[in-house]
């Protein structure tokens, strides 16, 4: 394909050289990017927390009406777009994976918040009030620590971005704890890295338990249990999620799109897509633009 969905990269949307980590009140943020309303993709995490203003926001083509104390999560590569209207007040933070891995002993620490899943209904999330003025102080510590040349700034916004993901994962999440062995939560992981790297060649159930070093019954076991649904699903559902984001460029033919995920023809495809979502992808397309 010729062109994509636009990625954003963290550099390009900050006046200053921290390629790692982007903090600012959403006032500035939006005067400083008014052109950001199309779809597009970050290379990196985002979070905003509206304080004020109405309008709407769209995650992987789930819809969301803005709400005072009202707070969402991105992870890299998810697709997004916002209307707002009027004054918008609140903050925002972009911060690229590197920017806590030299900080933290567990790489993958950060996926252990539920609101990091890429799953956007758990990823928006309207706070409450007494969360919501932790929260909020704890942003404004933030637009502080940023506005600072203090020593250690740096890790100080580290710790109080922590402080943020553990209250509102501790005391605003409806999530139940998981009732399983740490084992099969790492597994269940690393079966959705792997479809995340490999989801356009590798399809079958049975090629991801043979990564994994177990048999395709006890993959399927384990995302029944976990996910409550089957591991042919979970691949599905990624390749659907990947040929609707696809779908946005007007500019790409459904051939590119059947191409870029390795489908056989577009006849196949089309079928595919259909039976998972009820419409064409000419259909599909035609909504959402």
């Amino acid at each position: 394909m010729q062109k994509a969905i636009p990625t954003l990269d963290i550099c390009t949307l900050s006046n200053f050289k921290e390629d790692d980590i982007l903090i600012n009140r959403l006032s500035d943020y939006i005067n400083e990017h008014r052109n950001i309303y199309f779809p597009h993709r970050h290379s990196f995490f985002h979070l905003i927390l509206f304080t004020k203003g109405k309008g709407g926001h769209s995650i992987d083509f789930n819809s969301y009406t803005i709400q005072q104390n009202q707070i969402y999560f991105m992870i890299p590569g998810q697709v997004h777009t916002w209307e707002f209207e009027g004054d918008m007040e609140g903050y925002v933070v972009n911060f690229s994976n590197a920017f806590f891995q030299s900080f933290l002993l567990r790489s993958e620490y950060l996926e252990s918040f539920s609101f990091f899943s890429g799953n956007s209904d758990e990823s928006v999330l309207n706070l409450s009030a007494e969360i919501a003025k932790q929260v909020i102080e704890a942003f404004e510590e933030l637009v502080g620590q940023t506005n600072s040349m203090n020593t250690f700034r740096w890790d100080m916004i580290r710790v109080l971005l922590l402080r943020i993901f553990i209250l509102i994962e501790q005391k605003h999440s409806t999530l139940p704890a998981p009732h399983v062995p740490n084992y099969n939560y790492a597994l269940l992981k690393n079966f959705q890295r792997l479809i995340e790297k490999n989801f356009a060649t590798l399809k079958l159930p049975m090629e991801y338990a043979a990564l994994l070093y177990i048999t395709p019954n006890h993959l399927n076991a384990l995302c029944k249990d976990q996910v409550g649904i089957s591991a042919g699903e979970v691949i599905r559902n990624r390749i659907i999620l990947e040929a609707k984001r696809l779908l946005i460029n007007p500019e790409a033919s459904i051939s590119d799109i059947s191409y870029a995920l390795n489908f056989n023809d577009n006849s196949y495809f089309t079928k595919f897509f259909k039976k998972h979502v009820g419409v064409t992808p000419e259909e599909f397309r035609i909504r959402i633009n």
